[in-house]
């Protein structure tokens, strides 16, 4: 296990090939690091060009890039030489996962496609990350965030909720679909592991992100005939939105019928009533539910509203910035954020957010300059060649 990896956590001794870029695989990938496994990112002489995105201390190293590399270690590998080729498919020999994002056709051009791979080590889960799947007559398209948002609807329920079409602040069909090729990577590490089996696994951007918006939007479309549109109401009711008070704003659902009964029962607003008494009659006229609610908060500071939710234990909170992140007591006192010391400076990286009694994560180490990692990895498998076959 290499020094950089922590190799106490869940995935301590397991060790991934990765030839992902940009997002959606190197998320999946970090989060492995941090869980203890080995990740050997293989890079092109170019690099990835997430190093070059985003403000960082040194050319190559952004901060985008930094933190979903962290902890990995940086290989450059002209994959279009044989001897790269023959380099890769060493590390290919002694690995657990195998992982690209690569479209299929690029992938099976330089060798390794699932079968190549595959007959070097029979054993080995190899992922591929798609923007569509190989089933369907999109397979070939290139896909990026902002184009696999707009295929699966969401700047069509933004415009619903807004009045106009926009992209979600987030990069949020990557990091949904890098999360998606995480637990699928893992339950096919989970067969191996009682079957001895490796398998080829297949995850796309656009069925992630389908999957994701129609968990509650599906509503009525699912039933057959048809019982309504492919919208969940509650969700892009133009008044769902955070509440104006008297000197800010504040975020606020009081949604089951406790929560509701409580909140009538202190501010008693003149509009109560059996007409919004349960969450049912709620629920038919949500919208204008939302819109009595905002002429109330107005009423009070964000201060006295969050001070009554918190005593009748509703769930309300202020609106903050991502910077304010950073200084949030309640990440702060669970030790969210790790300082890792890096060869340009200290970085204060978001941590990992589950927690384990016997193999805690944490921030896997510093994310690698290109080619930091490429005289080592060679070496250790030039070293593995020479060592003698062990006998079990």
């Amino acid at each position: 296990m290499d020094s950089q990896s922590n190799g106490k956590g869940p995935l301590a001794g397991v060790r991934v090939v990765d030839l992902t870029a940009m997002v959606m695989g190197s998320y999946c990938t970090q989060i492995m690091a941090d869980m203890g496994a080995e990740v050997i990112k293989v890079e092109s002489p170019d690099g990835d060009n997430t190093r070059y995105i985003s403000v960082g201390p040194a050319p190559g190293m952004g901060g985008v890039f930094v933190n979903v590399n962290r902890g990995k270690r940086s290989v450059v590998l002209d994959l279009r030489s044989e001897p790269g080729k023959t380099a890769l498919r060493a590390l290919i020999e002694k690995a657990d996962v195998f992982i690209h994002s690569m479209r299929a056709k690029a992938i099976a051009r330089l060798g390794f496609s699932y079968d190549e791979v595959a007959g070097i080590n029979p054993a080995i889960v190899y992922t591929n990350c798609y923007g569509y799947g190989r089933r369907g007559p999109d397979r070939d398209l290139p896909a990026y965030d902002d184009t696999i948002q707009a295929e699966c609807g969401l700047p069509a329920i933004q415009e619903q909720l807004t009045g106009e079409a926009t992209f979600v602040g987030t990069i949020m069909a990557d990091k949904v679909a890098g999360l998606t090729a995480l637990y699928a990577t893992m339950m096919a590490l989970f067969h191996r592991q009682r079957t001895g089996d490796g398998q080829e696994v297949e995850v796309s951007m656009f069925e992630a992100m389908a999957s994701f918006m129609l968990v509650e939007h599906a509503n009525g479309a699912m039933f057959d005939p048809p019982l309504g549109p492919a919208v969940y109401p509650r969700a892009v009711a133009p008044n769902r939105r955070p509440y104006r008070t008297s000197d800010g704003y504040i975020a606020a659902l009081i949604y089951n019928d406790k929560q509701w009964s409580a909140f009538i029962d202190a501010v008693r607003p003149p509009w109560a009533g059996d007409l919004y008494a349960t969450l049912e009659r709620r629920a038919r006229q949500i919208d204008k539910v939302y819109a009595l609610l905002a002429e109330t908060f107005k009423e009070r500071t964000t201060e006295e509203w969050l001070t009554l939710f918190r005593e009748l234990e509703i769930p309300a909170a202020p609106l903050r910035t991502p910077d304010a992140l950073f200084d949030n007591p309640h990440l702060n006192a669970v030790g969210f954020f790790e300082t890792v010391d890096t060869p340009r400076g200290p970085v204060r990286f978001p941590g990992v957010p589950t927690w384990f009694s016997r193999t805690p994560g944490r921030v896997a180490g510093p994310a690698p300059e290109l080619g930091a990692d490429t005289a080592d990895v060679l070496d250790e498998i030039s070293a593995s060649a020479r060592a003698p076959e062990k006998e079990y």
